[in-house]
């Protein structure tokens, strides 16, 4: 009985301390297939730019804003292209839905900021055709402070050093998109 007693508060304490992981994740792309709404309205791609949604839970505690980036890992010969930029998101969301980049859908006090195709908000999938699947990371940092420290128009890069410097935590979910 005595056995049976201390391995229970055993694991007990054991799992009391772990803590459920940080997850982003998206209901927009189902199976690794995307709606031609969210590609890019660019070179053939014939899509919209209609921002995925996004659904986060488990943030780290103490967090007080998130910062969010999409970045395709295989753009200008694996340099890579930012799709997405947004930061200042509050604490209190749980996620984006679809179409929240068009500024209307955005929790009031985000900031989106210019990707590489040169202007704010979404900018969907859009591979050069044959050039094989390439990879979206949608990263979320959680942020233990509510505005990021980022300069006045910063580049894509300023923005992803500023929120990975400030992170109390991050998640990322990768989506593949060829054609």
């Amino acid at each position: 009985m005595t056995l049976r007693f201390g391995f229970t508060m055993f694991a007990l304490v054991a799992f009391a301390g772990h803590a459920a992981a940080f997850e982003i994740s998206s209901p927009s792309v189902s199976n690794g297939k995307w709606d031609a709404k969210y590609l890019g309205d660019k070179a053939g791609c014939g899509g919209q730019n209609v921002s995925i949604a996004l659904d986060w839970k488990n943030p780290p505690a103490g967090t007080k804003s998130y910062a969010l980036t999409m970045f395709d890992t295989d753009a200008n010969g694996g340099k890579g292209f930012w799709h997405w930029l947004a930061w200042n998101i509050p604490a209190s969301a749980k996620g984006l839905h679809a179409g929240a980049s068009s500024g209307k859908g955005l929790p009031k006090g985000t900031v989106q900021g210019k990707g590489s195709v040169g202007r704010a908000g979404y900018f969907g999938p859009c591979p050069p055709p044959g050039s094989g699947q390439h990879h979206y990371v949608f990263t979320l940092y959680a942020l233990g402070e509510k505005t990021l420290r980022a300069p006045a128009n910063p580049l894509p890069d300023m923005v992803s050093v500023a929120a990975k410097s400030s992170a109390l935590g991050e998640a990322s979910v990768t989506y593949t998109y060829g054609r």
